[in-house]
C-alpha cells in the first residue's frame, strides 16, 4: 500500500523558515518523481518544486517554479524514503496547504511538474503553512 504523509507545517512570521517532510511508503524513490504542490484558499493547486532521477546514475534532478526559486530547496533521503522541502524567506503569499505527490511516469523528467492531474497518482493529505505577522 502506497502512503505519503506530510509533516512540518505550522505558523511562522514573514522572513521565517519551515522544513516540510514527506514520508513515503510502498514506493522506492528511485522509481518515482516527488512533487510539492500547494493550494491557497480559493485558488487552484499549483506545483512548486519536484525532484526526480537523473540518468544514468539516478542522482537528484530538481526543478522549481519561479515564485519559490532561490527560497525553497527540495531534497531527498533515499535510505529514509523521505523528501524534504526547506522553505526560507517565507512570505504571506506562501500561506497554503502543502501536498507531496508521487509520479512514476515523470521519474526521469527534470521538468517533473508537468500535467500533475494526469501524471501524479499518489498524494498525501496535506499540511498547513501559515505565514503571518
Amino acid at each position: 500500500q502506497v502512503q505519503l504523509v506530510e509533516s512540518g507545517g505550522g505558523s511562522v512570521q514573514p522572513g521565517g523558515s519551515l522544513k516540510l517532510s514527506c514520508a513515503i511508503s510502498g514506493l522506492t524513490l528511485d522509481d518515482v518523481a516527488i512533487g510539492w504542490f500547494r493550494q491557497a484558499p480559493g485558488k487552484e493547486r499549483k506545483g512548486i518544486a519536484c525532484i526526480s532521477n537523473s540518468r544514468p546514475t539516478r542522482g537528484d534532478s530538481t526543478y522549481y517554479m519561479d515564485d519559490v526559486k532561490g527560497r525553497f530547496a527540495i531534497s531527498r533521503d533515499k535510505t529514509k524514503g523521505t523528501v524534504y522541502l526547506q522553505m526560507n524567506s517565507l512570505l504571506p503569499e506562501d500561506t497554503a496547504v502543502y501536498y507531496c505527490a508521487a509520479s512514476r511516469s515523470l521519474r526521469f523528467e527534470r521538468v517533473c511538474l508537468f500535467n500533475p492531474r494526469q501524471e501524479y497518482g499518489y498524494w498525501g493529505q496535506g499540511t498547513q503553512v501559515t505565514v503571518s505577522s
